[in-house]
């Protein structure tokens, strides 16, 4: 999809479809509308005046041949409350207003920004909104409605002077999202079509085109190297395993700066082993790499922002299988850390694949490690499917990542990790077991567990069992992969203060717990 700006006057622009945010106000209209308003002859009031133009969030008016327009169409999308509409809420309006006009057959789009938002942050946003609104998991659909594809969005309300200042942050915006609809594209692929050695051929291909640096380990030296814990999960497999390592190296680096490793699950399916899933749902387990799928996106993302500061990504890829060769519970693991491990279920194989790669992110040099993991279905029944669960090591750390999850428009939530739950996760006969027995509490006692293998290096973890796969869609969504992270983590990256060393602290009980977008 075409992306172009239009700094006229918004009754001369010529396409199928404007569109304008109005808040929820009784009142009177904002002055953008205000203008439409008096070029109509008061159309928009008299539709305010009868209570079929509320403002209320998502609430869609879908206007033909308004009078002083060129264009053929004018599509009001309520903004809600104006005191809580901010960027999240504009990302929103620009994806929900791309699919429904879509879904009628529109091909021209012209989104009018909303004065009231710095103008660069509000292109940026509505960028983002409209490319990841457009976003369609039918790759494998034979009848796909080419009529019902939109060809150019236009960002207008912008004059002259802002143009270049525009331009900038358009070019950003389609960096992420595109990102962001790259990993929603990983996890969404059947598992038959992303089998290990195939995500690692994609990692490469993308890795080549974008300037990264990357490597693959085979089965041979991930053994070699004693990753034990990472082997033990993909014996059961015929397909072999591969850890995907992506490296992107500032032009300018600054001193003094940590040195960030991206450490991302890659089940590319996940039947639970021989602590097997139940049938029902489980052909949503191909969607069990999106941690590594979301690492590779923000990888994909981070070479063309350049941020002044090196980036590692680690994705350990396997399927979870059961064979005459595959893990048993009671089986016992050596990691590559040197740390045995218990294996009391064969269905907790993501926290045994990350501890050997975080191990390895350290011995790479990383001097702050941040994890994603579709981890537990614990999180779950904590957060439902609205948060994603974050568990931190180190204040300073959580405290920069909520920030930029709230910038992002990514809600998460910060969950505990007090001491006595490591208490749980201690085996009678080995270093530690990988679930801790108890009923409650999974989430965190998952954690700990990664929290052993990172051991004293700040560290990060986000559980996105809850939000990476949305069953059903969304009026600015299709269903399928949401690519949870991917935003946050890139805003987390590119807005790092320079030259400041890693962060080193405990987690105190006063740091904000989560965020609302």
């Amino acid at each position: 999809m075409d992306i172009t700006l239009f700094a006229g006057s918004i009754e001369t622009w010529k396409g199928d479809a404007l569109v304008a945010c109005i808040p929820e106000s009784k009142d009177q209209l904002p002055p953008l509308l205000q203008q439409i308003d008096s070029l109509s002859g008061g159309r928009l009031r008299n539709l305010q005046q009868a209570g079929e133009l509320t403002g209320q969030s998502l609430d869609m008016v879908l206007l033909h041949h308004v009078p002083g327009l060129v264009a053929n169409r004018l599509l009001l999308v309520g903004a809600g409350k104006p005191e809580k509409f901010g960027l999240p809420e504009l990302r929103k309006v620009a994806a929900a207003a791309l699919r429904h006009l879509k879904s009628k057959g529109v091909r021209t789009i012209a989104f009018l920004l909303p004065p009231d938002i710095p103008i660069a942050d509000a292109a940026q946003a509505v960028t983002e909104g409209a490319l990841l609104g457009d976003y369609e998991a039918d790759k494998y659909k034979t009848d796909k409605n080419d009529q019902k594809k939109v060809a150019a969005f236009t960002v207008a309300g912008l004059d002259g002077d802002q143009q270049a200042e525009v331009e900038a942050a358009v070019g950003r915006g389609r960096v992420i999202a595109e990102a962001q609809n790259f990993t929603r594209d990983l996890v969404n692929e059947p598992s038959n079509a992303l089998t290990p050695r195939i995500l690692a051929q994609r990692a490469l291909e993308m890795a080549q085109q974008f300037g990264l640096e990357a490597e693959i380990l085979d089965e041979k030296r991930i053994a070699e190297l004693g990753m034990g814990a990472f082997l033990a999960v993909a014996r059961g497999s015929d397909e072999p395993p591969r850890f995907i390592i992506l490296r992107y190296s500032p032009r300018e680096p600054a001193a003094s700066a940590p040195v960030f490793g991206l450490v991302g699950k890659g089940i590319t399916f996940d039947s639970g082993g021989i602590s097997i899933k139940p049938a029902e749902g489980m052909e949503k387990m191909k969607y069990d790499m999106a941690g590594g799928a979301t690492m590779l996106g923000v990888m994909r993302a981070i070479t063309q922002l350049n941020p002044p500061f090196r980036v590692m990504a680690f994705v350990p890829a396997a399927e979870n299988l059961m064979s005459g060769r595959a893990q048993k519970p009671g089986d016992i693991q050596t990691s590559l850390s040197g740390k045995t491990i218990e294996v009391l279920n064969t269905d907790a194989e993501g926290r045994l694949v990350l501890a050997d790669a975080l191990t390895y992110a350290k011995r790479l040099g990383c001097t702050c490690l941040i994890d994603a993991a579709t981890l537990t279905g614990a999180i779950v029944v904590a957060l439902g499917n609205l948060n994603a669960g974050i568990f931190a090591s180190d204040a300073v750390l959580l405290e920069r990542f909520l920030a930029s999850a709230q910038a992002a428009g990514e809600k998460m939530w910060s969950m505990p990790l007090d001491e006595e739950y490591a208490e749980l996760m201690k085996s009678h006969i080995a270093d530690l077991k990988n679930i801790s027995g108890q009923r409650g509490g999974g989430a965190i006692t998952a954690a700990m567990f990664l929290k052993a293998f990172a051991e004293e290096t700040p560290w990060l973890h986000l559980d996105i069992a809850g939000t990476a796969w949305l069953d059903d869609p969304k009026p600015w969504s299709a269903r399928g992969a949401s690519g949870i992270g991917v935003r946050t983590l890139i805003h987390f990256l590119t807005h790092y203060p320079v030259g400041q060393a890693p962060p080193d602290g405990p987690t105190p009980a006063s740091v904000p717990r989560g965020v609302k977008s």
